[in-house]
């Protein structure tokens, strides 16, 4: 088997962080990056990264995300657009936009105001909740609309990214937050003490590609991934709790995994729960995979989409025998690369 391992925000985003990085033991990924050095590319969010991997160069995530969801079908025939509930407030004269998997929102909530949406935008398109969390839009009339992925903007300050000056739905935006901002639903959500749900994040439109079958299967629990494997007509799996339930698998010669756990820590700034998190990938994934090199995995190559570029590397089996390279801790890792260092 020769895994390629997605691993969004390997690398923690502040590398002075002693509570984080400090003392953290990761022998067996030490040991994979010492024997290949990775390389760096340029920076993009995990979404893109994503469908790089599986081939593709079009990103239209709208439609292969909903493609993954459970009522996913519908995601063959027109133009989608991830159409996301967030929270904007002002933080020290700035926006700050919350996802939300940073807030409460129950299906009813949800589906009362995706109905409310239909009801006054008709003329834009249908809005569509998949998910209480995950929305989008089928516009009448594709547009070329250009912005981050969610993941690149959820709990960051947002300066230019909400301007969208040459956006065709720049207006209708401006329209749907005023829309939202009196609508009873977030009117009783604030009574309560909830942030309202007072404007989407579109991103990430097009109609539903066709990827090429690169993989031999894509070991994913997010839609996206989902819908990447749906669209290429390769097996979607979901992800196997250590290597070994991998290897046992049915996942074929050439499997993409994703492991994301990292991503949710690094987007809500909770840097207790992306060192557990980071402890429990080395000693499910990276650890069995120095033992497992040479002995059914010929080889693995990691992606890492991470604030400092995205990084790259392949290990080959024979590194198992080059016992003179030595590991380096993160830390050291985070400190080189946030200097503009070679990783």
């Amino acid at each position: 088997m020769r895994p390629v391992l997605l691993i969004p925000e390997l690398i923690w985003p502040e590398p002075g962080d002693e509570l984080t990085l400090g003392k953290l033991a990761t022998p067996g990924l030490d040991w994979l990056l010492a024997h290949a050095e990775p390389a760096r590319g340029a920076r993009q969010g995990y979404e893109a990264a994503l469908l790089e991997a599986g081939g593709l160069t079009r990103h239209a995530f709208g439609a292969l995300r909903l493609l993954g969801e459970a009522d996913g079908g519908i995601a063959r025939d027109g133009h989608w657009l991830c159409a996301d509930p967030v929270h904007l407030r002002f933080h020290h004269e700035r926006i700050v936009l919350a996802d939300a998997g940073a807030f409460d929102l129950d299906d009813s909530d949800a589906q009362a105001l995706v109905a409310a949406l239909n009801a006054e935008f008709a003329e834009l398109g249908q809005f569509h909740a998949s998910t209480a969390k995950r929305w989008y839009l089928r516009l009448h009339a594709a547009v070329d609309h250009v912005a981050e992925p969610i993941s690149a903007v959820a709990g960051r300050r947002m300066n230019s990214e909400l301007d969208g000056k040459a956006s065709p739905l720049r207006r209708w935006l401006n329209e749907i937050q005023m829309f939202l901002h009196v609508h009873p639903v977030n009117a009783r959500r604030q009574a309560a003490g909830l942030p309202a749900v007072n404007s989407l994040w579109l991103w990430g439109g097009g109609e539903l590609p066709a990827p090429p079958s690169r993989h031999s299967a894509v070991c994913a629990d997010d839609p996206l991934a989902r819908g990447l494997a749906l669209a290429a007509g390769i097996p979607a799996r979901p992800v196997p709790a250590t290597l070994a339930d991998l290897l046992a698998g049915d996942a074929g010669p050439a499997p993409l995994v994703v492991l994301d756990s990292l991503l949710p820590p690094v987007l809500y700034e909770d840097g207790a729960a992306w060192r557990e998190a980071m402890l429990q990938l080395d000693r499910d994934w990276f650890a069995p995979l120095r033992r497992a090199l040479g002995r059914g995995v010929d080889g693995v190559t990691l992606i890492a989409p991470t604030i400092y570029g995205t990084l790259s590397c392949t290990v080959e089996a024979g590194e198992r025998w080059k016992f003179w390279k030595k590991g380096r801790p993160l830390a050291d890792r985070a400190r080189e690369l946030a200097e503009g260092n070679t990783p």
